[in-house]
């Protein structure tokens, strides 16, 4: 599926295969974690009012959740969950009260240590799926062609991208945030992974199989 495609049962063909895509990489605890960051997670957060904020635990999951689903960079996750519990409350509240100001609502995360502008985003999704994507290297492949630059200026680029996208397919009678297109393209990307090492398996010889059954 191409970034450009505006046939919306093709992205929701996408979408749906999302769960069974995250099944298929079999990876230990991803199901249980990607399950915590996508239906657990935002519903704790949104619980807390007046000033929604995440915890420390929380974000360590979270972590996980990011290492697990992409790459595993254990450093990170020592960062995180060595961090202050009122420092993390404080900037995750600053942050989800900065909205819809993405770039001050990063900046106000990225304080944090361990926290760069893609876990950033990943704190930022959970709490506003319909303004902030997650910063998945497969999605800015597929919307910037670049999967290197983690920058602040990269990910606004990159919210603006998937924005539009998901205006683009709302209006035809979907209902997409910015961060369902994000899964999507994931989904796309990992069944093109999962197709290609099919292809690459080696196929048995059925002419060599059958003699061997003959010498038998």
């Amino acid at each position: 599926m191409d970034f450009e495609c505006s046939d919306v049962g093709v992205w929701k063909e996408a979408l749906s295969a999302y769960p069974s895509r995250i099944r298929s990489l079999n990876k230990p605890n991803l199901v249980s974690l990607d399950e915590f960051y996508c239906n657990e997670l935002p519903s704790l957060i949104h619980q807390r009012n007046p000033n929604p904020y995440i915890t420390t635990s929380e974000l360590r999951k979270l972590m996980q959740w990011k290492l697990t689903r992409g790459k595993w960079r254990p450093r990170l996750l020592d960062f995180v969950s060595s961090l202050d519990e009122a420092l993390v409350k404080s900037a995750s509240e600053k942050a989800f009260q900065c909205l819809p100001d993405i770039s001050k609502a990063i900046s106000e995360l990225t304080v944090l240590k361990g926290v760069g502008p893609a876990t950033a985003s990943a704190i930022l999704a959970a709490f506003a799926p319909h303004f902030a994507p997650f910063m998945s290297d497969e999605a800015m492949v597929a919307a910037l062609c670049n999967s290197k630059d983690y920058s602040l200026k990269q990910y606004l680029a990159f919210v603006n991208k998937l924005q539009t996208k998901a205006k683009e397919l709302s209006s035809q009678g979907a209902s997409f945030t910015p961060s369902d297109v994000e899964r999507a393209l994931w989904s796309c990307a990992m069944g093109n992974l999962l197709a290609s090492q099919l292809d690459q398996e080696p196929k048995a010889n059925p002419s060599r199989s059958s003699k061997r059954k003959r010498k038998n």
